[in-house]
């Protein structure tokens, strides 16, 4: 990215990653927040790529993005951490598998003894809520962790706001949604305040201003 402050006007180009499907409710506060960055006595040019959240990780650390936003899962020492949203992650079966009858009172221990397709890559806050162990399927996004639950062979995690079309379409059904659950936080990471400019600052107070952090609903 270059950026210019050309006297108080902000020149230049913001390079933001995202992860696959952002949630439609956190889109439309991100966009909030580039509207009110518009604003701005600005000429800036917007760079929005979608990737990975370890992709996502990576790019900001050598410096293609300015700014992530998503599952952030490690804590560099070099980024700055701010949780902007949050969504709650339910357990899911499909119609024909086993459970798909008892869906709604399905206990932890009669689900562990199916088997489960989980991410292959680490959120801490599934991990220490639970983790199955008879998983013999992993995907790195949520639409291919879906696609595996569908098949009526696996029990898989997915954003509740993801899942609530296949419900109403009676093709997934919650295991349990009070005992087997988990909120995971979107952050929203920068580089360490010495490496950035005027327009990533102006961009995180817009974020900032727009929302406070907060759990995103199911229905939005």
């Amino acid at each position: 990215m270059q950026a210019r402050n050309v006297g108080r006007k902000l020149v230049g180009t913001l390079d933001i990653g995202m992860i696959v499907h952002t949630p439609v409710s956190a889109s439309a506060r991100i966009s909030e927040a580039i509207g009110q960055f518009r604003a701005h006595d600005q000429s800036v040019r917007f760079s929005i790529l979608v990737r990975s959240p370890g992709e996502l990780e990576e790019l900001l650390l050598n410096g293609r993005i300015q700014i992530g936003i998503g599952y952030l899962w490690h804590r560099v020492p070099s980024l700055e951490y701010t949780e902007v949203f949050a969504e709650d992650q339910l357990a899911y079966c499909a119609k024909g598998h086993p459970l798909f009858a008892a869906a709604g009172n399905v206990s932890s221990a009669g689900a562990a003894a199916h088997e489960w397709a989980w991410r292959s890559y680490p959120l801490p806050e599934a991990e220490s809520s639970t983790t199955p162990q008879n998983v013999t399927a992993v995907a790195d996004n949520m639409e291919a962790v879906a696609m595996l639950v569908l098949s009526g062979h696996h029990l898989g995690y997915l954003p509740r706001h993801f899942a609530v079309p296949f419900v109403k379409q009676g093709l997934l059904a919650a295991l349990n949604p009070t005992q087997m659950r988990y909120r995971v936080a979107f952050h929203m990471v920068t580089r360490a305040r010495q490496h950035r400019t005027d327009i990533v600052e102006a961009f995180i107070d817009d974020m900032k201003a727009a929302h406070p952090a907060q759990v995103l609903e199911a229905d939005e």
